[in-house]
C-alpha cells in the first residue's frame, strides 16, 4: 500500500511511500482509511516544529480519519468486518495513575497515531479495540473524518467550561479547533464571536460568517469598543483561546469579564503577562486537552442533528497525491479544514 509519510527532519520532506499492509496483532483491527482531516499538528509535522522530534521518520502521518474494519485480531470482540469506525488517536498506557482513574487523555505514557507510530494517510491502518468507536448510521462518511477534532471542541465546551445559554462567547483563532468550538458553543445557546488576525480574512473568517458568526479581525477591529457594544460593556462571560500562540492569553485576559472563564484550547508555548488583575477579577482559567469517549459521542450527536455544520466547514479541494499544496494552504490561511479521499492510495 501506499501512505504519505515524513520522510526527514526538515521542513517538508513529505513523501508517498510504499509500505507493506499492516498485520493486526490478536487486540487489533485492520481498517481501510476512507476520509482523513488535516490537523494543526499535522501542519507541525510538515514543518517539523520542535515538539515532534520525538518521530522517528520515515513515518507515515494523520490521525483524524474514518475507515472500515477489514480484519479483526483473535481477541477482538466489539468489532466485525464491514463496520465503520473512527479512531481516539490519544492512546493511554492503562497503567499510570491518570489512567487509573479514568483520564487516559493525559496519560503520563501516551502514545499518538501519525507520531509515535504510523498513521491514517495511507491505504490501511491497524488500531487497538480499545481505541475505536463506530460511526452512528446517520452520519456521512466525509463528516464521521472529523469527529475527532469535533470531540476536541465539545470535551472543551461542554465539559470544561461554564458556557450556557445566553452567555457571551468570544473564540480567539478561527482555525478548525476554533470554528468547531464556536459551533458548539453556539449550539449551547451562547452568542458567539470568532476573532482572527490579518491572514484569516482571506478564508478563515469569512468561513466563521459563513457558518453564522459575527467575525472581527483584531487588527482591524477597536477591541474595547466592540466590547462595549457586544457585551454592554460586561466584558465576554467565556473566552475560548484556540490560537495556540503566546498572545491569546494576554488578549483573553483583557476580554473576559471579572468573575468570567478563560479556557486554553490551543497550546500557546511561553507568555509573559500579568496574572494580578485575573486573581482580584476571579477569572477562572481551564485547560482541555484531547478527547475521550463520551466527548466523541455528543459529537457525533451533534454532527448529525445539523448543530456542527461539517458541510460548509469541510474543504474537499486537495488530494493526498498532490499533499503539498494542502499543507502550504493550510499554513498560509487560505483553507481551514482539507479533507482527504484517502481511498486512492488504494488504486
Amino acid at each position: 500500500m501506499r501512505g504519505l509519510a515524513k520522510t526527514s527532519r526538515e521542513s517538508g520532506s513529505m513523501e508517498l511511500i510504499d509500505v507493506p499492509t499492516p498485520k493486526p496483532a490478536s487486540n487489533e483491527l485492520l481498517i481501510a482509511v476512507d476520509y482523513a482531516g488535516l490537523c494543526g499538528s499535522d501542519a507541525g509535522i510538515y514543518e517539523f516544529k520542535p515538539a515532534f522530534e520525538r518521530m522517528n521518520p520515515p513515518t507515515i502521518i494523520g490521525h483524524e480519519y474514518t475507515g472500515k474494519v477489514v480484519e479483526v485480531g483473535d481477541d477482538v470482540t466489539q468489532f466485525s468486518p464491514g463496520e465503520r469506525v473512527v479512531e481516539r488517536p490519544i492512546h493511554g498506557c492503562g497503567d499510570c495513575y491518570q489512567c487509573q482513574i479514568g483520564m487516559e487523555n493525559i496519560c503520563k505514557n501516551t502514545e499518538l497515531t501519525g507520531i509515535d507510530h504510523d498513521g491514517a494517510y495511507a491505504g490501511y491502518i491497524i488500531a487497538p479495540e480499545t481505541s475505536l468507536q463506530l460511526v452512528p448510521d446517520d452520519v456521512e462518511p466525509q463528516h464521521a473524518a472529523l469527529a475527532e477534532p469535533t470531540a476536541v471542541s465539545t470535551r472543551a465546551v461542554i465539559e470544561n467550561s461554564r458556557v450556557g445559554a445566553g452567555d457571551n462567547v468570544l473564540v480567539a483563532g478561527p482555525g478548525p479547533i476554533g470554528l468547531l468550538t464556536a459551533q458548539v458553543a453556539d449550539a449551547q445557546g451562547a452568542e458567539v464571536t470568532v476573532a482572527g488576525i490579518n491572514p484569516d480574512t482571506r478564508y478563515r473568517l469569512p468561513l466563521a460568517e459563513e457558518l453564522g458568526f459575527p467575525a472581527i479581525n483584531i487588527e482591524e477591529t477597536d477591541l474595547e469598543s466592540y466590547r462595549a457594544e457586544y457585551t454592554d460593556g460586561i466584558g465576554y462571560d467565556v473566552v475560548f483561546d484556540t490560537t495556540g500562540h503566546p498572545s491569546g492569553l494576554s488578549m483573553a485576559a483583557e476580554e473576559v469579564r471579572k468573575g468570567g472563564q478563560i479556557v486554553l484550547v490551543g497550546q500557546p508555548g511561553e507568555t509573559t503577562m500579568s496574572y494580578t488583575p485575573l486573581v482580584r477579577a476571579e477569572v477562572d482559567i481551564q485547560c482541555t486537552y484531547s478527547a475521550m469517549y463520551q466527548d466523541f459521542v455528543r459529537a457525533f450527536r451533534l454532527i448529525a442533528s445539523g448543530d456542527v455544520d461539517h458541510e460548509t466547514f469541510l474543504d474537499d479541494r486537495f488530494s493526498l497525491l498532490e499533499a503539498d499544496e494542502a499543507f502550504k494552504s493550510f499554513l498560509a490561511g487560505d483553507t481551514c479544514k482539507p479533507v482527504f479521499d484517502v481511498s486512492v492510495l488504494r488504486e
